[in-house]
């Protein structure tokens, strides 16, 4: 086996279990059958009706071999005989108390927080082993400087909303250097109408440090990413779950910066959730040139005082 998958193995596996990402553009269940494609992907609250916690995100994904020359790349898995796919995207996301639309601080509740970072990634991955495995770098910032508090408040004056008043008090400005690396493996296929896949990510950095241990499973019509049949089908209609146990070591988003500790209000490290569960399900519609996708999450309390909290999202995409 190629020694950077041993490496990948062995520190995934070493970690126990590993945290769900926001936005996982990455995952089997999301696959493109392209080398060049564009992919929208945003969240929201407002489609489970709801306004707090992770309010919302979004991720602007371009694949193409162009992105191969890039010299991030260096640091990601690139194992040999695996075919590989390049790319870039840019990534926002953003969270709020329940109580917003107040001045003060918001005690007991998560604080106001925003992130935007570039991300570069490469996966891999080989039919004969059924084996699919993603990393990326992120690089960017959190706080006042991702523009959080800008987004919100024209989205909300632009839709009659209560007006947020309380991004005075967001997480200071500070740096996001983010490493993922995630390895799936199916396991299971009827024909081209079901399947199940086992997974397991993990990120190590500023903005979050976590890992996760999951399944997936697809019912529908599809073409299975693990195979290299190239008869399949281009039409594909089908739903997925996908539940994950995350083990939680650091969350900026809660607990502050780890170089500036100057935020007004955070949450205390002995009140942060160490173990969350997620759950996400969905539908996605592809033909051979594009790609449409609406999913529903929901994830157990991330800190002391929270609640559990729900999203929705699109994905958009086409193939050139």
């Amino acid at each position: 086996m190629n020694k950077q998958i041993v490496i990948s193995l062995f520190v995934l596996i070493f970690c126990g279990i590993t945290n769900a990402q926001k936005i996982d553009h990455l995952v089997s269940f999301r696959n493109m059958d392209s080398k060049r494609y564009f992919r929208f992907n945003y969240d929201n609250d407002y489609f489970a009706a709801s306004d707090k916690n992770y309010t919302q995100g979004y991720n602007l994904e371009f694949v193409s071999p162009f992105f191969n020359k890039n010299p991030i790349n260096s640091f990601l898995i690139t194992p040999q005989n695996y075919p590989l796919k390049y790319g870039f995207s840019i990534e926002h996301i953003g969270f709020t108390p329940n109580r917003y639309d107040l001045p003060e601080i918001q005690f007991n509740d998560r604080p106001f927080a925003a992130s935007i970072m570039l991300k570069s990634f490469v996966v891999a991955q080989n039919a004969d082993k059924q084996l699919r495995i993603h990393s990326s770098v992120n690089l960017g910032i959190i706080g006042p400087g991702a523009f959080g508090e800008e987004m919100q408040v024209g989205i909300h004056k632009a839709t009659g909303n209560k007006v947020p008043r309380g991004w005075r008090h967001q997480i200071k400005n500070d740096i996001v250097v983010n490493y993922n690396i995630g390895i799936e493996k199916q396991i299971l296929k009827v024909n081209n109408l079901a399947s199940l896949q086992i997974q397991s990510n993990l990120n190590l950095g500023t903005l979050f440090t976590n890992a996760s241990v999951g399944t997936n499973v697809i019912l529908g019509k599809f073409k299975d990413s693990f195979s290299s049949e190239d008869n399949q089908s281009n039409f594909q209609i089908y739903v997925y779950a996908q539940p994950v146990i995350s083990v939680v070591g650091y969350d900026a988003t809660l607990q502050g910066g780890l170089i500036n500790r100057d935020s007004p209000y955070t949450i205390s490290s002995e009140n942060i959730e160490r173990f969350t569960s997620q759950f996400n399900l969905g539908m996605v519609i592809q033909t051979k040139t594009m790609y449409f996708e609406y999913t529903r999450s929901s994830i157990t309390r991330e800190f002391a005082t929270g609640a559990l909290a729900k999203w929705g999202g699109i994905r958009v995409g086409f193939t050139y």
